[in-house]
């Protein structure tokens, strides 16, 4: 079946750090012509409306409907059972709570994002302690790692996640990639089925593995946080290219 929408991860796809991969305005440019297009992202240190905007001062000339954020995600969990939430996330991501942040270790949830400096023992420990009361565990995002601004890999919030499951022995619900439920969500927006989608990434696990699970096409690129010791890991992804530039070549042979 005909390709008929494409999703873009962003930090690593479309950008690496604050550098713009050479190429990536004029390629979305170009797509939104003939592509119903979505843009999803794990990132948690920053809400939807600074991740867009960052876009936008970028130069992409993206649409607030087509960004999908796990934090996003996360929030609207909380928000639907009208409860609250013990967070483990940077001060901009907690403000974006807003009413549904708390630190009540009663709270019916704790989501965790990358919370950057604020992963701390008090906070891990609030969590914890919420956790073991009887709270869900909600992962925001359940990366390794990411590109960091400064070129090298920094930790992303997977570990910390890892450590509280293991402390509390609570298993946590992952709302962003890979979840086969956030692929859907987007999907399901641009009212096209799985094998009319193309997923282009350059993380192995989140992007490409999750897109696999969702029965979408992916392809992964050579920039932001790819390594070449990921395409051993068993996961095969359907097409590998240097950058997102070269997405149309594949175009061309779908």
């Amino acid at each position: 079946m005909a390709i008929k929408g494409i999703l873009f991860d962003i930090g690593g796809v479309l950008y690496v750090g604050d550098k713009v991969v050479e190429g990536a305005r004029e390629l979305i440019s170009e797509l939104e012509k003939e592509y119903k297009i979505r843009f999803l992202t794990n990132t948690t240190r920053k809400p939807p409306k600074m991740v867009y905007d960052k876009l936008r001062n970028m130069g992409f000339e993206i649409k607030e409907h087509q960004l999908f954020t796990a934090l996003e995600v996360a929030k609207k969990i909380v928000e639907k059972e009208n409860s609250k939430a013990v967070t483990i996330l940077t001060e901009e991501a907690e403000k974006y709570f807003g009413k549904f942040h708390c630190i009540d270790t009663r709270s019916k949830f704790v989501v965790v994002g990358d919370a950057g400096e604020n992963f701390n023992y008090t906070r891990l420990n609030r969590a914890f302690r919420t956790l073991i009361n009887g709270a869900e565990l909600i992962a925001v995002a359940k990366n390794r790692y990411f590109k960091d601004s400064d070129g090298e890999l920094s930790m992303d919030a997977g570990g910390f996640v890892k450590a509280l499951e293991y402390a509390s022995g609570v298993e946590a619900k992952v709302v962003g990639k890979p979840s086969k439920e956030f692929f859907e969500l987007a999907i399901e927006s641009m009212g096209l089925k799985s094998d009319e989608v193309l997923m282009v990434g350059d993380d192995i696990e989140s992007d490409i593995a999750g897109a696999k699970n969702a029965k979408i096409e992916a392809v992964l690129v050579k920039t932001g946080k790819f390594r070449e010791e990921d395409l051993n890991k068993g996961i095969k992804p359907d097409f590998v290219i240097d950058n997102v530039t070269h997405l149309r070549e594949i175009l061309r042979q779908l």
